[in-house]
């Protein structure tokens, strides 16, 4: 098996895991609070992170980080998983899978739009052109296609969706000037995040294990969304001879995605989130600058 050929069996497998992960938001979200969730998750993320590391022989970079790396940790553990996630699930009670989930989806147009003010960058016409058609469908699937009458069932669901795009946006911003191992570094993160959740649990909800569909859900939303996924992303990007090349596969998530709300949540899949979502899809793909590395989300 060639290089490129594992490369693409790590992206599709990472694509699949991400697609599960909006559904399994929204039926553990039946069990459990959003805090109760990112607790769980967050737990189980720390764990199967740090058997990576084992498994891999890394172990050891963990403690070779120099002060300022472990600060960088603290704050971006802070944003995330603490804020980040607490804001995603937040949205994910309020909303439908089928709404939350395109709308998080624009973080891909936030990105070079933040870099602005962050960055200093510049921002090209096309990237223009491509956040308005992306907020564009945003505006569809929030409205349900009611432009006209312009109704919102949720504002303060669909203001986290958005936010949550503005916030993994920031995050990637900055998680870009780490130059330590990027397992390495998003352990790291979740080990100083996670006291942050444990803490707004036992303030604002309560920490209490019970076995059963909550739990289970909470588990396979930090192997799959918060570990598995990102590691295999991250390999099939190092393994591909061009980024570009497994990049375009993330693109077919947030479809598939649909797909596995409509048959595992129960949702009716609305026309004006399939339009919603073409466009936010086009947008993206469109602001896309050439030769630009893939991130996860």
């Amino acid at each position: 098996m060639t290089k490129q050929t594992r490369a693409y069996l790590y992206g599709f497998s990472a694509v699949i895991l991400w697609s599960t992960v909006a559904s399994a938001f929204k039926l553990t979200l039946r069990h459990l609070d959003y805090a109760q969730l990112l607790l769980y998750a967050s737990l189980t993320t720390v764990v199967v992170l740090a058997a990576t590391l084992l498994g891999t022989g890394r172990i050891r970079e963990v403690f070779r980080c120099t002060r300022e790396q472990y600060i960088r940790s603290l704050w971006l553990g802070l944003l995330n998983p603490f804020v980040y996630y607490l804001v995603l699930f937040k949205a994910y009670d309020l909303l439908p899978a089928q709404v939350a989930q395109p709308l998080n989806h624009t973080w891909g147009i936030a990105l070079p739009l933040l870099s602005i003010p962050l960055l200093r960058q510049r921002i090209h016409a096309r990237e223009i052109a491509a956040g308005l058609v992306c907020y564009t469908g945003a505006l569809i699937i929030s409205t349900g296609g009611d432009l006209r009458g312009f109704r919102v069932d949720s504002p303060l669901g669909v203001a986290l969706a958005m936010g949550s795009a503005g916030l993994w946006a920031i995050y990637w911003i900055y998680n870009t000037m780490d130059e330590r191992e990027p397992v390495v570094g998003l352990f790291l993160n979740f080990l100083f995040g996670t006291p942050f959740v444990l803490v707004y649990c036992l303030v604002f909800s309560d920490v209490r294990v019970s076995f059963g569909p909550g739990l289970l859900g909470a588990v396979y939303a930090g192997v799959v969304e918060m570990a598995l996924a990102f590691v295999f992303w991250l390999k099939a990007l190092k393994l591909s001879e061009n980024t570009a090349r497994v990049g375009s596969l993330i693109f077919v998530a947030p479809f598939l995605s649909l797909v596995f709300i409509h048959f595992l949540v129960g949702e009716e899949i609305l026309g004006a989130t399939v339009v919603g979502l073409a466009l936010i899809v086009a947008g993206l793909f469109a602001g896309r600058p050439p030769g630009r590395r893939a991130v996860a989300g």
